[in-house]
Formats: structure tokens, sequence, C-alpha cells
């Protein structure tokens, strides 16, 4: 086997940071696309992420931006909004609520401002999400405190978990990496996975909001089950057959 050109190596490697960032994903495609074999590729995700360009998940990888709050807020900008607009007559008018830090949820708490509701108290594991609060007439917003996952920029951790403890909430308000209709909702990490779950033990209620691309996928860490989730938000009509899946096992809006 005759070894290859280091300029050869370099330049596929921009090409798979390059594909990653326009969503090519999985190792497959990414050997589809470089015309190379998946071992070669997964060498060269290797040497990527050890210079921290990339980020391995089971079955692919992403790139490192991928993972900032900015850099998601930008996608799927309408999906969010067509879900943001659906959660807001599920918050109550007054009592307790839950937001995650994900930037489907930050879309709820910018329209909360536009729209506030009085008496409302807010805890949430997103620091923009508690900066949006913050700044909402009628709406009393604690942040959890903790420590940021480098991932997601949530915070998460013991010191999250013991201050949502101290809360009854009356609904949360989550997001998912993934939805799968037999393993349930998954993350990234298990510290992100872990503070969602506490957020969901102090609520009585438990809104999952995702949009269509992340249905039938899964991440690496378990979150919630379908029986925890109450009411599952997402940017499709409910009688969409791409939903068909979880009809029954979940009230769909």
């Amino acid at each position: 086997m005759s070894e290859e050109n280091p300029a050869e190596g370099d330049h596929r490697r921009a090409s798979i940071v390059t594909a990653l960032r326009e969503g090519v994903r999985r190792v497959d495609d990414l050997a589809r696309a470089c015309g190379v074999s998946t071992m070669t590729i997964r060498r060269d995700l290797r040497v990527l992420e050890q210079r921290n360009e990339i980020r391995r998940v089971r079955g692919g990888a992403v790139p490192v931006d991928a993972w900032t709050f900015g850099h998601r807020r930008g996608r799927s900008t309408a999906a969010k909004d067509v879900i943001a607009a659906k959660l807001r007559p599920l918050l109550p008018d007054r009592g307790g609520v839950g937001f995650d830090g994900s930037t489907t949820v930050h879309s709820l708490a910018r329209l909360l401002k536009e729209r506030p509701a009085n008496g409302l108290t807010a805890v949430t594991t997103g620091f923009e999400t508690f900066h949006e609060l913050s700044g909402t007439p009628g709406c009393r917003a604690y942040a959890t405190g903790g420590t940021a996952d480098l991932h997601t920029g949530s915070l998460v951790g013991p010191l999250a978990e013991v201050t949502l403890r101290q809360f009854a909430l009356h609904t949360c308000f989550l997001s998912a990496t993934c939805l799968d209709d037999s393993i349930g909702s998954t993350e990234f990490t298990a510290d992100e996975a872990a503070v969602k779950r506490a957020l969901t033990a102090v609520s009585r209620r438990t809104v999952l909001a995702v949009d269509f691309s992340k249905l039938g996928r899964s991440a690496v860490a378990k979150c919630l089950s379908l029986d925890e989730i109450d009411i599952l938000v997402t940017d499709l009509d409910p009688l969409d057959e791409r939903l068909d899946p979880y009809r029954g096992l979940v009230d769909l809006l």
C-alpha cells in the first residue's frame, strides 16, 4: 500500500469538515462523499477531533461549531417559530414553569417577552434563556447555576439538579437531541439528560418540543421514555403520518 501524500489527507479532512457543516453526519455518507473507505474516514475523524475541529458522535461526527448556542439558534428557525407559537398557549398564566437550555425552548422565551404573562415564575438551565426571561415583564426568572456543558451550553451537574429540587413546577418545556418511538428522547451527553430528568421530576406536566428532523433517531444518552412525556409538540400538523409512531402514546400538538 503506497503512503498517502500529506496534502491529499489534509484536503480530504477539510472536505470532511465542510460536509459536516452542510449536514452530512454519518461515516458511511462521508466515505461515499470523499470516495474512500469508512476506515479512512474514522482515522480522519480521530485526527480532526484531536485538532478540536469536530466531535465524534454515534455513527458519525458533527463540527465543533454545531454545538454552540449561536450556531444552533440559527438553524431551523422557521420550525422553531412554529413550535414556539404552539407552545405559548400551554404556558399557565401564573405559577412555576421550567425551561431547558435548548434553542427551541429559547424561542418560546423570546415569544413570552413579546406577550408576557403576569405572575409567572420560570426556572431555566439555559443562560441565554435566563437572559430573555429576566427581561420579561411579569416574570420572575431563576437560573439553576451549575457547570456549563461544553457541548450544549446548558447548566448541568449536581448544583443544577439540587437547585431544581427546590421548585414545584406546573409545566416544564424541554427539547431533545433526538426522539425515537421505542427509545424515547436522547441527548448527546449524560449530564444534559440528567438535568432534563431533574426538571421533569419537579413538574406536574412535561412538554417535549422537537422539529421533525429529530424524529426516528437516537443519540448516545437516554433521557425520557414516552410515558414520561405528556405532550409532544413539533412543527408538523398533528395529523401528519410522520407522527404515527407516537400517536396514542403521547398527546400531539
